[in-house]
């Protein structure tokens, strides 16, 4: 499978990659579906300690174990649960990120993760201390390299201004173009790539998607959705799948190292890791597909 550098870094993620979230918590058949994924060329996932109770995470150190040097591990921080309370409470502090890391290494059984992200942010936050914290990490040999994961265009500013990041994680497809507005030419001009995470729209972009589009999603009402996703469907040409095109179209830009759909079955990775085949979209194919959906805009949480 294809591999790009993630930006200025010298790690070098499969094109598709394995977004963890989606696996479930029983162990046995999230550790088949990621060793297919790595049997199959894939060298990145992504997972977070918020996801599952930190179980995910557990679930990704028992599979790579004796693998290590296969992959790269790219996991989160930032969303602190509280004991005895519900939910969870945002916490980009300095002494929390750095607490947090020895958690998400003992889960991963690893003495280093690869990319940690900040999962989430606002322009409220004490940005500075928050990069200082990864910065020691970095310092310390715990974590290679950081990056952060969000939609929020002021905040994504700030930390291309001011940090090193080398990676920003952010919701992109066919049917949320937002990137393209704001995000993915400031990021390309600084050397940073994007993780494109949800590239198939919550499954709404798949052969069997069409329930999928029976309600509402971002700024697409449910019956101009089915409309669109009926237009979609119409563009595949070359062979291929809906699943193909979508994923092809988050990769053609240039910014784009990687897409990271997630997986809950074999059958779906497999359709997943399809595309990694399938013909990069021509100019006329990309211009087809953004004439039939529409180029969103952040609104709030700017």
């Amino acid at each position: 499978m294809k591999r790009n550098r993630l930006g200025q870094s010298d790690l070098y993620v499969s094109e598709i990659g394995l977004g963890c979230m989606s696996l479930g918590t029983e162990e046995g058949p999230a550790v088949r579906i990621i060793h297919e994924a790595l049997d199959a060329g894939v060298n990145f996932l992504d997972t977070a300690d918020l996801y599952d109770h930190g179980r995910n995470e557990e679930i990704v150190g028992k599979a790579i174990k004796g693998r290590r040097s296969e992959v790269i591990v790219a996991t989160k921080v930032g969303n602190r649960r509280i004991p005895g309370q519900e939910g969870w409470v945002w916490d980009p502090s300095k002494a929390y990120i750095k607490q947090a890391v020895h958690e998400s290494l003992r889960r991963l059984g690893t003495d280093y993760i690869d990319l940690y992200q900040l999962h989430g942010g606002t322009i409220d936050d004490p940005i500075d201390e928050t990069i200082e914290a990864f910065e020691e990490l970095k310092q310390e040999g715990l974590i290679r390299y950081y990056g952060i994961s969000s939609i929020r265009p002021n905040v994504i500013r700030e930390y291309v201004r001011r940090s090193n990041i080398v990676s920003l994680m952010s919701q992109y497809s066919m049917l949320d173009r937002r990137p393209e507005e704001e995000t993915l030419r400031l990021i390309e001009s600084r050397g940073i790539s994007l993780i494109a995470r949800g590239p198939l729209a919550g499954g709404i972009l798949t052969e069997n998607g069409a329930a999928k589009a029976e309600k509402d999603y971002l700024d697409y009402g449910k019956d101009e959705l089915r409309e669109v996703r009926k237009r979609l469907m119409e563009l595949c040409s070359g062979g291929r799948t809906l699943v193909q095109t979508a994923l092809r179209y988050a990769l053609a830009d240039p910014a784009v190292a990687t897409v990271i759909p997630g997986a809950s079955s074999l059958e779906q990775l497999r359709q997943n890791l399809s595309a990694a085949a399938a013909p990069p979209l021509t100019e006329e194919e990309i211009a087809a597909i953004r004439a039939v959906t529409r180029a969103n805009r952040y609104g709030l949480h700017r």
